[in-house]
């Protein structure tokens, strides 16, 4: 047991969630340590804008050893995360976390959760329920103001889109997400960080942790920012994909309409258990594969490969 007569502070943080790592990584290597805080009670913190200081403790004789393995978990941890300080992620997003640790929290990939037991930091797929639930709400409330003159069938169909997967990976991929999510070994080997499924996954994790840090109205200008080029583009009437989420039937309009082959799509791999299996499909047009998608089931997979391919060739890239 550590004595609290001879206790040493190893870390001070703001961050009660980066606290209880410390903890049990210290514990992990058989270091007993405790967290003490500074908070007076609650009318004092209401009083104060001062975050209190949660501390991380052990015995003199632990110090050294307990600092070292701080200093070492955090080196692997920027060699995993790709970046050393997620303070460029914040310039990004354009919102400084008051509690880092959600953030990290929103990064943190099962497979990394699985590959250290002793995190007490658990995976982003909860964080992931939550901001897929405050993006559809509020990008349903940015469609109802946009667009009053809309029926519901066009409005539910664009919301649809704008909170697809292919659209969130985008979003995630021009943060640069990827590069910041912690990841277990083998997927971080498999080319996890570019996996547009994980992006999307991260997106949603990272939304739910801005409103849990900052409430609503620190999450609703992060997505009115984020989605109004393409909002923009719906108010401009570019919608014959967007009001439609079809992508196989705006790519098959777009070949016949520049003569080319109908596209085929073949299923390339299958990976996960039965019950989260993930699909990749590639679609060729002609003799040449133009892209490949990922999804849940085959159809999202075409769906996606489709957007890729459409996007490619709109581009000149075919």
């Amino acid at each position: 047991m550590v004595s609290r007569d001879d206790l040493v502070s190893v870390l001070s943080t703001s961050s009660n969630a980066e606290a209880t790592i410390v903890q049990a990584l210290l514990e992990s290597y058989g270091i007993q340590a405790i967290i003490t805080s500074d908070k007076l009670g609650a009318l004092a913190t209401l009083q104060s804008d001062e975050k209190p200081t949660a501390r991380v403790r052990v015995n003199s004789e632990d110090v050294v050893e307990a600092r070292k393995i701080i200093k070492m978990s955090v080196e692997t941890s920027a060699e995993r995360t790709g970046v050393h300080d997620v303070a460029e992620l914040e310039t990004a997003i354009g919102y400084q976390f008051s509690d880092r640790g959600l953030l990290e929290h929103a990064l943190t990939h099962r497979s990394h959760a699985h590959d250290d037991p002793s995190s007490s930091v658990l995976d982003n797929e909860s964080l992931e329920f939550l901001g897929d639930a405050v993006l559809g709400a509020i990008v349903a409330e940015l469609l109802f103001r946009e667009f009053p003159d809309r029926d519901e069938g066009d409005k539910s169909k664009m919301k649809a889109l704008l909170v697809s997967s292919v659209t969130l990976a985008k979003l995630g991929t021009a943060l640069q997400l990827g590069d910041f999510l912690l990841l277990g070994k083998g997927e971080a080997m498999s080319g996890g960080r570019t996996k547009q499924r994980l992006v999307a996954n991260a997106y949603e994790a990272v939304v739910a942790a801005i409103f849990l840090d900052g409430g609503i109205e620190s999450v609703r200008p992060f997505i009115e920012r984020q989605f109004a080029i393409m909002i923009g583009e719906c108010r401009r009437g570019d919608q014959s994909t967007r009001l439609t989420g079809d992508h196989k039937s705006a790519l098959q309009e777009w070949l016949q309409a520049h003569g080319e082959s109908l596209p085929i799509y073949t299923v390339v791999a299958e990976a996960g258990p039965d019950h989260r299996k993930v699909f990749t499909v590639a679609v060729q047009v002609g003799k040449k594969v133009v892209a490949q998608g990922k999804g849940c089931s085959k159809k999202e997979a075409e769906q996606h490969s489709a957007a890729y391919a459409l996007e490619r060739l709109r581009a000149g890239g075919g």
